[in-house]
C-alpha cells in the first residue's frame, strides 16, 4: 500500500509561524478506486497568502499549497501514468485524487523545470499578468509602473510585464543583492527599501508619478506611494499586505487601536484615483489566457525566472518561514528528493 507523508498543522500561528506550529506524519494512501489516481510531488510551493489563508483550516488538517506531482497509477481516463500535473495538493509526498482539483501542465515550454508551474507559468505568474493588464487598465507604454516586493514570485513577473508592454518599471526590495536581480532583468529603478528614503528616491526616479502601482505590501510603503506619488487617474492594484501578514494577534487591519498612517480618502478623491483589491481566483475561467501569453514571453526570451529551490520535503516549515522572511528571490519552491 502507498504511504506519503504530510505535514499538518498543529498549533496556529502567533506573529511568524515556527516549526512547532507544523507535525510530520506517514500516512496510508487508500487503494485506488475507479476514477482517481495516485500522485507523487515532486515540487512544492510556499506562498506569502499561505499565512492568512489557514485562518479557519481545523488543526490537524494537512498544511495548504499547490504543487506539481507525477502521476504515478490512474484510474481515470483523463490522466496516464507520466504526466505532470499541479494543483491545490497541500504539503504532501503523495496523493490520491479523483483528478478535478489537477490540472495538466501542458502549457509548459520545452526545456522549462517542471516546477515553473509553480511560478513564472503559475499561481505568481498568473497574478502579476491579470492584476497589471487588468486591475491596473488601460497600461499603456510609457506609463510609469511601480511595484514593491519586486523581487518575489509576483512582483519579479509584473516588472517584466511592465517592460514587454513599453512602460517604465520601478521596482523596491529588500536587500543589495535583489536590487541587482531585478536590474538584471530590466527593470529601470530598482532600490533597497532598507536603504532609501522611499519619498525622496520616488521622486527622483518618477518626478513626474506614477500610472500604476502594483502594491504587495501595503502598509507605510503604499500610504506614502498614495499620498504623495500618483498620477491622476492612477490606478493601484492591491495583491497583498505582507507587512501586516505575520502581525501578533490583535494586532491587524481591523484593530483600530493600533495606530494608522495618514488618512488617503483626500487624496485618492482629488487625485481620482482608481484602488482594487483582487485575489486571483477572480481569473480562473481565462487562466488558459495568461498561461499562453507567459508561456509564449519565456520562449522568447522576453520573460527571465529564477527560482530559491529547498531540498527535502522535510524542510517544508523552514523553506515557508524563510520566504516570510524575506529570504528569497524569485520563487520560493521545495523539491522533494524522496
Amino acid at each position: 500500500m502507498a504511504k506519503a507523508r504530510v505535514f499538518n498543522m498543529v498549533k496556529r500561528f502567533s506573529g511568524y509561524p515556527t516549526e512547532e506550529d507544523f507535525q510530520l506524519v506517514e500516512q496510508e494512501l487508500k487503494p485506488l478506486q475507479d476514477g482517481e489516481v495516485l500522485g507523487k510531488t515532486l515540487y512544492l510551493s510556499v506562498d506569502p497568502y499561505m499565512r492568512i489563508f489557514v485562518v479557519d483550516l481545523p488543526l490537524g488538517s494537512p498544511m495548504i499549497g499547490e504543487a506539481v506531482a507525477r502521476i504515478v497509477e490512474s484510474k481515470n481516463p483523463a490522466f496516464k501514468k507520466g504526466d505532470i500535473v499541479y494543483g491545490a495538493i497541500g504539503w504532501k509526498t503523495a496523493f490520491v485524487s479523483d483528478g478535478k482539483d489537477l490540472t495538466k501542465a501542458t502549457h509548459l515550454p520545452a526545456g522549462v523545470p517542471e516546477s515553473l508551474a509553480l511560478g513564472t507559468l503559475g499561481m505568481p505568474g498568473r497574478t502579476a499578468y491579470f492584476g497589471l493588464l487588468d486591475i491596473c487598465k488601460p497600461l499603456k507604454s510609457g506609463d510609469v509602473v511601480l511595484v514593491n516586493g519586486a523581487a518575489g514570485a509576483v512582483g519579479n513577473v509584473v516588472g517584466q510585464i511592465a517592460k514587454i508592454k513599453g512602460c517604465v518599471a520601478i521596482g523596491y526590495a529588500g536587500s543589495d543583492e535583489k536590487v541587482e536581480y531585478l536590474k538584471s532583468i530590466g527593470f529601470d529603478h530598482a532600490f533597497n527599501y532598507k536603504k532609501v528614503d522611499l519619498h525622496e528616491s520616488l521622486s527622483k526616479a518618477a518626478p513626474d508619478g506614477i500610472n500604476a502601482f502594483y502594491d504587495n505590501v501595503g502598509g507605510d510603503f503604499a500610504d506614502t506611494v498614495i499620498l504623495y506619488h500618483m498620477k491622476q487617474f492612477g490606478r493601484v492594484a492591491s495583491c497583498g499586505s505582507i507587512s501586516q501578514y505575520n502581525l501578533k494577534p490583535g494586532t491587524g487591519d481591523k484593530d483600530l487601536s493600533v495606530p494608522k498612517g495618514a488618512r488617503l480618502q483626500g487624496v485618492i478623491v482629488k487625485q481620482q484615483l482608481k484602488i482594487e483589491g483582487f485575489i486571483i481566483y477572480r481569473f480562473t475561467d481565462r487562466y488558459d489566457e495568461a498561461n499562453s501569453a507567459l508561456a509564449q514571453w519565456v520562449k522568447e526570451g522576453k520573460l527571465k525566472w529564477r527560482e530559491h529551490v529547498t531540498d527535502g520535503f522535510e524542510n517544508m516549515p523552514k523553506a515557508f518561514i524563510a520566504m516570510l522572511k524575506g529570504a528569497n528571490i524569485g520563487k520560493a519552491i521545495v523539491k522533494n528528493t524522496e
